[in-house]
């Protein structure tokens, strides 16, 4: 990224290979990198590091260990691996042949997960996990609403959901959207655009209201998700989410706990043991992925030569899963 901008604003550059950073670095030859909207938003406005461009961008990668420091015991030459790192200007990014990361932020990738796949999962499996196990303590037989459910972090949410026991309602736009919400056994979908998602969703939870709301739209969404959240329940949101008086007295009056998940937060923080914790979810995901209870979808995946256009796709929206660049 050589400016903030538009797409045009990234362009190709020959650099050196990353150097360890410390014994406990590995460098990673990478197969693919993850795409995300979070990619876009700071190569619009780079609002954590903005004197810190030509940035390389990029949260998700997947590859293989190329080297390792000294002191690194959890990974060898030639094990694959998957992870969250860099990317948001404090240090280089995935989009690239090589990248450096700490041991400790790492995770094996399993057998039955390719690694060009795997590059797509790492940032929405950690999102909606954090969303749904941390922030809304989601439990079986309980009721969730997914807003943006065939999206990067919704399908995964949905995936995970059924696996925690909660019966799952989504909102999609088209015929496309509803075949996937039904391939991963949704239990309502709502066709966002010809009905009213508080009136279906109202009507299908009996005029309870759900459990829990998980909002990947913000704005207005938002707000009105409070009128189908059950009293007592949760709404967890992704975005930022300024609210009038009115929203506020709706959410008191209502007992709801409104909640905001940033899966950057432990590295914009410099939290080394929440950036294991996170670690450890993708340990899980994976094992998840290895037993056939979770998967990741691609539906773009590009050469890194077209990372301007991957960028275009996600700013469009309406992306079916993951976009990812590649560079074999």
């Amino acid at each position: 990224m050589t400016a903030a901008g538009s797409a045009d604003m990234l362009a190709m550059y020959t650099i050196d290979k990353p150097e360890l950073s410390s014994p406990h670095h590995l460098r990673v030859k990478l197969s693919a990198a993850g795409v995300n909207p979070l990619d876009a938003k700071l190569r619009a406005n780079p609002i954590y590091y903005p004197n810190k461009l030509p940035a390389i961008l990029g949260c998700d990668g997947a590859g293989t260990v190329e080297k390792v420091g000294s002191a690194v015991t959890r990974f060898k030459e030639g094990d694959t691996v998957f992870f969250c790192n860099g990317g948001i200007g404090d240090e280089q990014g995935c989009y690239a042949e090589y990248t450096t990361v700490h041991e400790e932020y790492c995770a094996a990738i399993p057998a039955n997960l390719s690694l060009q796949d795997a590059a797509g999962l790492p940032l929405v499996l950690i999102t909606a996990w954090e969303a749904l196990v941390d922030r809304a303590n989601l439990q079986p037989g309980q009721t969730i609403l997914i807003h943006g459910g065939t999206g990067g972090v919704g399908h995964v949410a949905m995936q995970l959901a059924k696996h925690l026991g909660a019966r799952v309602a989504v909102t999609v736009s088209d015929d496309k959207k509803e075949g996937l919400a039904q391939g991963l056994e949704a239990d309502k979908i709502v066709r966002y655009k010809e009905m009213d998602f508080v009136v279906d969703v109202e009507e299908w939870s009996e005029n309870k209201g759900v459990d829990v709301v998980l909002d990947t739209i913000g704005g207005d969404v938002f707000r009105r998700s409070m009128n189908v959240t059950r009293i007592g329940g949760k709404i967890v949101t992704l975005l930022s989410t300024p609210l009038s008086l009115e929203d506020t007295q709706l959410a008191r009056l209502r007992n709801l706990s409104l909640c905001y998940e940033m899966m950057l937060t432990p590295q914009m923080m410099k939290q080394h043991e929440e950036r294991i914790r996170q670690r450890k979810i993708l340990e899980r995901g994976a094992q998840l992925v290895a037993a056939g209870k979770l998967g990741v979808l691609v539906s773009y995946a590009l050469p890194l030569q077209e990372a301007a256009e991957a960028h275009r796709l996600i700013e469009k929206g309406s992306v079916l899963g993951k976009i990812i660049l590649t560079m074999d």
